[in-house]
């Protein structure tokens, strides 16, 4: 596929708003690229990627196994997503500290459009399908319910994060972010971020050493379960669509129970800053909600954030068109 500056841009920006999902507890990044229509090149392309790839540089040149590979869409796809996580992390945060429901509230209509969405490409609709919705929703369900764990305390406790994270966070529907919020390594993740980005904006090497150890353990356990889920997701799109379809509808159903913005706190945590948040919250009835439930502005953003989905539907169907 010949691609121009204007397309990797695009596709830049479509990383942008996958990293973007990616540190908000809830919300899936894979959503996001399968909304923005890049989902199966990207699973495909992670897929296609081994140590061949040398093999070819040494024969054909470094450019020719560049090309092969697909990495100029992997290189604007990724510098997205890691320019949005270190940017945009301290932004999501701030709103979900200060405008929570408005925060929820617009991921909620985001995800509730991109169910429609997935849903509209199942072509045919057997008890098996059916099926597979009906637990893939349940099981993520019971995901955003679950108690989360204590903080890791080890190198191979983080590889381990590392290594379920990805997979939560290539698959529509599961948070990845939240995932590490369940495993207790949440904190340590953004923690870590923020001293990635002290150390360079300081130039504090030691800082900078302690955060990319961490990094580098995360991201050891990140691209071995990249690796080996992309494989599983490439396959069943290939041999079995229609299933795998309804088991991501059914997780991004079982999803929104997190995404619901009006819930009450059953305990509270402290995060990176020594600041109280919320741990473990329970949806409620915005009659239920203490303080000003602020309804008109919850069914505002939720809203947009439906039609915001509908629109990049309608423009990714004009494309191929």
């Amino acid at each position: 596929m010949r691609r121009n500056l204007k397309d990797y841009l695009t596709i830049a920006t479509k990383g942008l708003a996958m990293g973007a999902a990616d540190v908000v507890p809830g919300v899936s990044g894979g959503t996001i690229a399968f909304i923005s229509g890049i989902y199966e090149e990207l699973i495909e392309t992670i897929n296609g990627l081994n140590l061949t790839f040398f093999s070819v540089w040494k024969k054909d040149g470094f450019l020719s196994s560049w090309k092969q590979y697909n990495l100029s869409f992997l290189t604007a796809l990724f510098f997205g997503i890691a320019t949005s996580i270190l940017s945009l992390a301290k932004l999501i945060k701030w709103l979900l500290h200060n405008e929570p429901l408005l925060l929820w509230s617009f991921f909620f209509g985001l995800v509730l459009a991109s169910i429609v969405h997935v849903a509209k490409q199942i072509t045919t609709w057997k008890p098996k399908v059916l099926l597979g919705i009906f637990l893939a929703t349940i099981a993520s369900y019971f995901i955003t319910v679950a108690e989360p764990l204590a903080s890791p305390d080890s190198n191979w406790y983080l590889l381990f994060c590392g290594f379920i994270a990805i997979i939560a966070m290539i698959l529509p529907g599961v948070s990845g972010a939240f995932i590490l919020l369940l495993l207790g390594a949440y904190q340590t993740f953004i923690d870590t971020l923020n001293q990635f980005r002290d150390g360079l904006l300081q130039m504090d090497f030691d800082l900078l050493w302690q955060a990319l150890s961490k990094i580098l353990i995360i991201a050891i356990g990140a691209l071995t379960g990249l690796k080996l889920f992309s494989k599983v997701l490439n396959w069943m799109f290939k041999h079995h669509k229609n299933m795998t379809l309804s088991i991501l509808t059914g997780f991004m159903i079982g999803s929104l129970n997190k995404l619901w913005p009006w819930k009450k706190v059953i305990s509270w945590r402290t995060n990176s800053e020594g600041t109280e948040i919320p741990f473990i919250e329970k949806s409620i009835l915005p009659s239920q909600f203490e303080g000003d439930s602020r309804i008109l502005w919850v069914l505002f953003f939720t809203i947009t954030g439906f039609l915001l989905i509908l629109i990049l539907e309608r423009l990714s169907a004009k494309k191929e068109k």
